[in-house]
């Protein structure tokens, strides 16, 4: 009785220390799945982004990555992967372990552009990522590099229209890279004015910036936190918003709707950035990352830093990004399909 009583004993506990492995797999999450949270991040998180240094994806990885290192007391290491409008960034993060130490600074180009832009690619933006949160919007904004604004005499979006039209194939337009809303912002123009721009993608604004900057390319609808700097040196002529509405950062800049008349009526293309993990990665993990970027969007000083470069915080939950991905999936579609855009 005794021995009885001793390996009945020992056999609960065995069964209750084996309570949240099972749990875990009944769950769908496979053994460990415990220990693996409560270590994470065990090493440091590397936050890919798919573009080049100084463009507004690599703007804003850098902003958050620091307040994510406090929160996890992990470093958070911005690894820049450009390349194909994002897809080659992109597809190193697809295919990298679903453990929370890998994350992409995926944008509107990465995740809901490029899937009708390009006849393949090397990844699904649905089935292949967890989306975790949207870290902001912002608006492009159209600039010309001065000296040609002068040569081609334009002050304003109505100018510009009459410059194309008098010059096609003159002008030089950049672009962060092949199907990113940047591109798209140009291509959605050129089809709404019938005029013909030629289109140069770079590996990201940074490098489309330097040669905008210095008179190698003509005009780009860059994103408005990476141009805003040369704007405000007066090495950038802004002409107007992609946006909808007025931006907070440059109120007295219309919008290009409001500025192209009858030809650009209903004419709007913003862009936005969000932090996506591969698929499988532990929900824990996505939540805490999620939780910890919008309570750093939300803290004073960084809030108010990027609305002063032009980009509107967020944070929001993983379905409702979720959701926005499919909703501007379906809009970019149309986009591509209007503006007739092309892979260069």
């Amino acid at each position: 009785m005794h021995r009885r009583h001793l390996l009945a004993r020992g056999s609960a506990t065995l069964a209750a220390a084996a309570l949240p492995t099972a749990l875990g797999t009944w769950l769908g999450a496979g053994p460990g799945l415990a220990r693996a949270q409560a270590a994470w991040p065990s090493k440091p998180v590397r936050i890919v982004v798919p573009f080049a240094a100084a463009g507004t994806t690599d703007i804003l990885a850098r902003a958050l990555a620091p307040e994510l290192q406090r929160a996890f007391g992990q470093p958070f290491v911005i690894d820049n992967k450009p390349g194909a409008g994002g897809n080659v960034g992109s597809a190193d993060v697809a295919k990298a372990a679903p453990d929370g130490h890998t994350l992409l600074m995926g944008t509107v180009g990465t995740h809901a552009i490029n899937v009708s832009l390009y006849p393949r690619l090397p990844f699904d933006p649905v089935k292949d990522f967890a989306p975790v949160t949207l870290v902001a919007g912002v608006p492009n904004v159209l600039v010309m590099n001065p000296a040609s604004a002068e040569r081609y005499r334009v002050n304003s979006v109505a100018d510009l229209i009459r410059a194309a039209r008098e010059n096609p194939g003159r002008l030089n337009m950049a672009s962060s890279g092949n199907g990113t809303s940047i591109h798209l912002a140009g291509e959605l123009f050129k089809s709404m004015t019938g005029t013909f721009m030629v289109h140069f993608p770079y590996r990201g604004s940074g490098p489309a910036l330097l040669d905008l900057v210095g008179g190698n390319m003509d005009l780009m609808f860059d994103n408005l936190p990476s141009a805003m700097p040369q704007i405000k040196a007066g090495r950038l002529k802004a002409l107007a918003v992609t946006s909808a509405q007025r931006s907070t950062a440059l109120p007295d800049l219309p919008t290009i709707e409001e500025a192209g008349g009858p030809a650009l009526k209903g004419y709007e293309a913003s862009s936005w950035f969000g932090l996506l993990a591969p698929a499988g990665t532990p929900a824990d993990i996505i939540g805490r990352v999620q939780q910890e970027t919008a309570r750093a969007l939300a803290a004073p000083a960084v809030r108010e830093r990027l609305l002063a470069a032009g980009a509107t915080p967020s944070g929001m939950s993983p379905a409702d990004f979720a959701r926005l991905i499919e909703a501007e999936t379906k809009k970019w579609a149309q986009v591509v399909k209007v503006s007739g855009a092309k892979v260069d």
